[in-house]
């Protein structure tokens, strides 16, 4: 992860005032489905498109004044996520890694929260009503300030604090025939920050694909 460096929680905690920290979630769950009835789709795994064509994490920034990390990214979720949210809650238990940028200061947190398919359902169904759908509160991962909303969608992504996202897309946790359809060819997308390492990392780690079948992906490293 190019320009930033793994630490502890208890180091990251432990980083200052200067610092601010934003945490992000991958959100999955069990999905004995078949896709064109024989290719086992083994887990459904949430991501978010941006408006620049980027994949990201629902998360956000949060103030470790009003509470815990996982209380400020809870918040976040429900947030961007809707009411659908409610339904569970990221725990500490759920938190896998934190990495640091010098520039700005900025620590991001990611987690990892199993649900049913049923919650991962209702949450795709109900996003677009959240109250801050079309925002992806993460400067964390991307330091760049968002752009105006585009000419003439004004009333479609209403601005607050954040970037502008297209909606959820599910990762693909499987590999064609030929090698390169599926998850190999979604992870030659452009993915913001670090996302995409927290990906390949999340879905090893988590067994979410078939066993085996991690060390026959054909992944290309990013320029």
């Amino acid at each position: 992860m190019a320009g930033m460096r793994r630490l502890e929680l208890s180091e990251a905690l432990h980083l200052g005032p200067g610092w601010r920290h934003a945490c992000h979630a991958l959100l999955y769950a069990p999905d004995p489905g078949l896709l064109f009835g024989r290719i086992p789709l083994r887990y459904a795994v949430l991501m978010q498109m941006r408006f620049d064509g980027r994949l990201g994490f629902p998360g956000g920034f949060v103030d470790l004044r009003d509470g815990s990390l996982e209380d400020g990214l809870n918040r976040e979720l429900g947030e961007e996520l809707g009411e659908a949210a409610g339904a569970f809650r990221v725990e500490r238990a759920d938190y896998r890694s934190s990495h640091a940028g010098s520039r700005p200061r900025v620590v991001a947190h990611f987690y990892t929260k199993l649900l049913t398919l049923e919650q991962l359902t209702a949450v795709e169904m109900g996003a677009p009503r959240a109250r801050d759908h079309g925002l992806e509160v993460g400067p964390a991962q991307d330091p760049t300030p968002p752009p105006p909303a585009p000419e003439g969608l004004s009333q479609l992504f209403p601005r607050v604090v954040g970037v502008w996202v297209l909606g959820l897309v599910r990762v693909p946790l499987y590999t064609l025939r030929d090698g390169v359809g599926g998850l190999p060819a979604f992870l030659e997308n452009t993915f913001i920050g670090n996302a995409r390492e927290q990906l390949l990392e999340a879905v090893q780690n988590l067994g979410l694909l078939e066993p085996g079948s991690f060390a026959r992906l054909k992944i290309s490293t990013p320029p």
